[in-house]
């Protein structure tokens, strides 16, 4: 990784926390002294200041991706300048971090860059050598639904001109991973992919960063701004958790995918885009349209080509192969040498209902690697015991309820209920209660975690 930042101090206390966490890390002054360390070093992950001497950090930004376009570059950026880090992601940066900088926030972020660039390689790998039935880079899998989802990526991706794709599946079975894949092998491979989180924009900002805005449009549009729709021009929009758009935005959604157009806020004229749309989300949207939650003829639009992710508990086998790849990933990562899985362990992965899916098998291979001490994986290294209750949700969500179970009184609500709060508990307490790690392992936000904690009586 690449730290250019001209606070030296900050820069080596940022080095040696990656180093320790793992990574390879050097330091550079300024953005002219980082550009020939580019050649050099092929850094998996760039982190930039924005405000650097010579060269700003959004021209050392132009600079990197015009050197390697899936290199992923960090912005750190003081409160004062939040405003213009924003602005770099719509250029391309991957991220950005505010100063000061908070260590945890760093290090998940540093992982989520590389893992982005990891796939972004492999993507580039295959699409240069994969015809016909080679696997798609990241879809692993052998089980029939993976199999048919990786034919039907192959199909879109061979597509220049495409309807709007709908990704669905449960929390943390790679929705974003497949839409990545769609971008990362189609002929739109070099243009922009703009992920946006529907959940994590305030409903008041929406419009204005999908849209643009034009100078005056409100008290602090003091400069007319570009939407995520224009800085996606070419290439791809990802609206991820979809579902949770306000219902009154979703109207001008559907114009903007139907007539390829927007309209900034406060604007008079309507501008032309040339964007290929994805969606994903978790909720049931076709039930949602159906009772006035969510508009159906934007379901109906969305929906033109559905794929659907299935669960980890519905793919058989892949969970060890999949179990497998993170090992490796895991062991080159911490330097250790754990080969294979034992047969105890194996039956445990296979046992087990995967309430998070593929982000959770990650999290416990992860664990696992770290705390091993010889070359195989055992199955007391997983920590894979769970409340009685989880196993009841689990079941629940993998079978159809039965009704003679619901009845005096019970619902199927309650056993949800027990599910969700079983799998937040058993969060906090691999991640030593943790909330923000917590978060990331179960795929919701802080705010969230911390809605769940006092709806649930949790102490956290």
């Amino acid at each position: 990784m690449l730290i250019v930042d001209d606070e030296r101090t900050l820069a080596r206390a940022i080095k040696a926390f990656l180093i320790a966490e793992g990574f390879e890390a050097e330091v550079a002054g300024d953005a002219e002294s980082a550009l020939p360390m580019l050649e050099r070093l092929r850094p998996e992950v760039v982190f930039t200041d924005m405000r650097l001497p010579g060269m700003s950090g959004i021209e050392f930004l132009k600079r990197v991706r015009e050197f390697d376009a899936a290199v992923p570059v960090i912005i750190m950026t003081a409160h004062g300048t939040i405003a213009g880090a924003v602005e770099a992601v719509k250029l391309g940066a991957f991220d950005y971090l505010k100063k000061p900088v908070d260590l945890e926030e760093l290090r998940l972020l540093a992982d989520r860059a590389r893992e982005h660039s990891q796939i972004r390689q492999e993507l580039s790998y295959y699409r240069r050598r994969a015809k016909g039935g080679v696997p798609l880079a990241g879809l692993l899998g052998d089980s029939p639904p993976m199999r048919e989802l990786a034919d039907r990526v192959r199909q879109i991706a061979a597509l220049d001109e495409t309807p709007p794709i709908l990704i669905t599946g449960e929390t943390g079975t790679g929705k974003g991973l497949v839409a990545r894949t769609i971008h990362g092998t189609s002929a739109r491979s070099t243009r922009p992919f703009i992920d946006v989180n529907c959940t994590a924009l305030p409903a008041t900002l929406m419009e204005a960063e999908l849209f643009g805005h034009e100078r005056g449009a409100f008290t602090d549009a003091k400069e007319s701004n570009i939407g995520l729709f224009e800085a996606a021009e070419g290439g791809y929009l990802f609206l991820d958790e979809i579902g949770d758009v306000e219902l009154a935005l979703q109207g001008k959604l559907l114009k903007a995918i139907e007539d390829r157009v927007v309209r900034r806020v406060g604007g008079v004229r309507d501008r032309k885009v040339d964007v290929r749309i994805l969606a994903a989300t978790n909720r049931d949207l076709e039930r949602d349209a159906q009772a006035d939650r969510f508009r159906k003829d934007l379901y109906f639009r969305l929906a033109v080509i559905p794929l659907r992710l299935p669960p980890l508990r519905e793919r058989g086998d892949d969970v060890l192969l999949l179990a497998e790849t993170f090992l490796r990933r895991f062991c080159a990562k911490y330097g250790k040498d754990v080969r294979t899985i034992s047969d105890a362990a194996a039956r445990r992965l296979l046992d087990y209902p995967w309430p998070g899916n593929v982000r959770e098998l990650s999290h416990v291979i992860e664990r696992a690697v770290l705390w091993s001490q010889g070359p195989e994986l055992e199955a007391e290294q997983l920590s894979l015991a769970v409340p009685s209750s989880f196993d009841r949700g689990a079941a629940t969500l993998s079978r159809p309820a039965d009704p003679a179970e619901h009845e005096g009184g019970s619902s199927g609500q309650v056993d949800l209920e027990h599910v969700e709060r079983g799998m937040i508990e058993q969060a906090l307490r691999d991640e030593g209660g943790n909330q923000t790690r917590a978060a990331t392992r179960l795929g919701i936000s802080r705010d969230t975690l911390r809605y769940r904690l006092k709806k649930f009586g949790l102490s956290g």
